[in-house]
């Protein structure tokens, strides 16, 4: 169980790596496809900052009687 688990981490390591080096080579001018690869890491960086902001703004309302 342990082993799938790591797997899957470093999987998606390998995954936040490579969107990061398309966003660095698409912004030196690479080929179309890293523009593509590099939108959808911007946007799904994007998203996932939006929903941890949510989630705290949440968080700090709900514990307090003002």
């Amino acid at each position: 169980m342990t082993a799938v688990i790591g797997a899957v981490l470093i999987g998606l390591l390998v995954l936040v790596l490579a969107g990061c080096g398309c966003v660095v080579w698409a912004d030196r001018g690479g080929p179309a496809w890293t523009r593509v690869i590099a939108a959808l890491t911007v946007r799904a960086g994007d998203a996932l900052r939006s929903a941890l902001r949510n989630r705290r703004r949440g968080g700090s309302n709900s514990g307090g009687g003002d």
